[in-house]
């Protein structure tokens, strides 16, 4: 995953919040339990974000995350180290470290085979493992650091109460913001989300989750067809009010394709090649099943082994995908592992997370390091600390960024403030397609600068003459004054922009 560096608005909300908890640190100095709290936040606010692959046993979380790093680094198994929190990050040289709940970190061996990271706990049982962290010298991980958790309905209560703590406890959260992962929503499920809702703060836990429809081509029954079956699922879930409430957006994704297509080798498209030019019906009795796909005698010129490989990687749907694409013109095994990826649903979360997660990375960050300052203050409470509640609370309420988020939690619920018909251009402006002005305004990225700074002024117009509205309620109208705000923020961007540019042309 790549993004584009935060902008100067949301480098100085960091540098807002850096001094805060400055401030905290000293006010707190005494407290053995709150100062490494407070110091091992100031840390995470320079950290790339977290964020943390979440679901029931067996929905596909270790398998989205290799997809998204491009590389086979969490086990797929159902070994010792599934049923442990992984944490997942960027990193020089490649090391791995146990953190035991007691004791010193350990240093454990680096060990791949057949192109995977091998991990094991070197004996040590999975209950007493806080954490293992491994470090990776991957683009893919250089944004953001990914926590692989386990299964949050797991047999092993331990096991599964281990992912609850980590996300959804009374203190902070570890993680940032979560990829929620479900084959069907369940009660138990958005129960999780409104616990991490409460734990973040008691609202805009939507702004930092995305819910995966996981497995997406088992929807469809392998079908080649089965990723529309999924989409349609997916809009269903996305329109329920608990849901929407929750959760940014409900994406489906087979994650078994995107890895494959993310990884694909040219020996592998030589063998779906040769599946491609296949008899059909001979192709057809082959994928009814591994033992007829995998079988010695099977009538196409690809051998048993490279067969059970293309199984393995792709699945049935993977294959059967693959070759419809090699029969429709589909040439190499570069562009085969790009169709791969925008069909499996793969190519959209990576746009999803990079729209809603890593272009406001920053916020996110400076959001949960005052969430931490401001239940300090309220559950450990410090003499002196007057002005520096007062700080957090001018920041809460005069920080765009936070009230952007905050609004757009709200504007999601089934009471939220802003009526249906004003929703869509309302919750844009607030930035959930990305937060440049061309995402806000819903124009294109190249659209000239006058024709931005003119949308931007008309709808600045439109929400002042909303604010204004004598019957609109106190609610709609502070809400519609956010909007208005957000239009200014949008201008003052434009003209920034144009001034730098003016600014550069050399003199006549």
């Amino acid at each position: 995953m790549t993004a584009p560096p935060d902008g100067v608005q949301a480098t100085t909300l960091v540098d807002e919040v850096r001094l805060l908890l400055d401030e905290a640190l000293d006010a707190y100095r005494d407290d053995p339990d709150a100062l490494p709290v407070l110091r091992a936040q100031r840390e995470r606010l320079d950290e790339p974000l977290r964020i943390a692959l979440v679901g029931r046993v067996k929905a596909g979380k270790s398998t989205l995350l290799n997809a998204l790093v491009g590389e086979r680094l969490a086990p797929t198994d159902a070994g010792e180290c599934t049923r442990v929190v992984t944490w997942y990050r960027h990193g020089s040289v490649p090391r791995v470290a146990l953190h035991p709940v007691d004791g010193p970190r350990r240093v454990l061996p680096v060990r791949r085979a057949d192109g995977a990271l091998r991990l094991d706990l070197a004996g040590t049982p999975p209950e007493d493992v806080e954490r293992l962290v491994v470090d990776w010298p991957t683009a893919g991980l250089a944004v953001a650091t990914l926590l692989d958790t386990p299964g949050i309905s797991s047999l092993d209560v331990g096991i599964s109460a281990r992912a609850w703590e980590l996300l959804a406890r009374d203190e902070l959260p570890v993680a940032d913001a979560v990829v929620f992962l479900t084959r069907q929503m369940q009660p138990e499920d958005l129960d999780f989300l409104a616990r991490f809702q409460e734990a973040t703060g008691g609202s805009g836990v939507h702004t930092t989750t995305i819910t995966v429809l996981s497995r997406a081509d088992e929807v469809g029954a392998g079908r080649v067809d089965a990723l529309l079956a999924a989409q349609k699922v997916a809009r269903r879930m996305s329109g329920d009010p608990a849901v929407r409430a929750l959760s940014q957006a409900v994406v489906p994704v087979a994650g078994l394709v995107g890895l494959a297509g993310r990884m694909l080798r040219h020996r592998e498209f030589v063998a779906l090649r040769s599946l491609a030019v296949a008899e059909r019906a001979d192709l057809e009795a082959m994928l009814l099943s591994a033992d007829r796909f995998c079988r010695d005698d099977a009538p196409v010129p690809v051998s048993r082994e490279l067969r059970a490989t293309l199984l393995e990687r792709l699945g049935f749907f993977g294959i059967r995908l693959a070759v419809a694409l090699i029969r429709t013109g589909v040439s190499d095994a570069g562009e085969l592992g790009d169709q791969l990826v925008r069909r499996s649903g793969l190519a959209e979360l990576q746009r999803l997370l990079i729209v809603h997660f890593l272009r406001r990375s920053a916020a996110l960050r400076a959001a949960t390091a005052v969430r931490l300052i401001e239940r300090l203050l309220r559950q450990r409470p410090v003499a002196d600390t007057g002005p520096l509640r007062a700080r957090v609370e001018r920041l809460q309420i005069g920080s765009q960024e936070f009230v952007e988020l905050e609004l757009l939690a709200r504007s999601r619920a089934v009471d939220g403030p802003i009526p249906p018909e004003f929703r869509a251009e309302a919750e844009r402006l607030l930035g959930a397609e990305g937060p440049d002005p061309a995402d806000r305004l819903g124009l294109a990225a190249d659209a000239p600068p006058e024709e931005l700074r003119a949308a931007a002024l008309a709808a600045l117009d439109r929400w002042r003459a909303r604010a204004a509205d004598p019957l609109a309620g106190r609610p709609a109208v502070d809400a519609y004054a956010v909007l208005a705000r957000s239009c200014e923020a949008a201008v003052a961007t434009l003209d920034a922009a144009g001034s730098g540019s003016r600014a550069a042309q050399p003199a006549p």
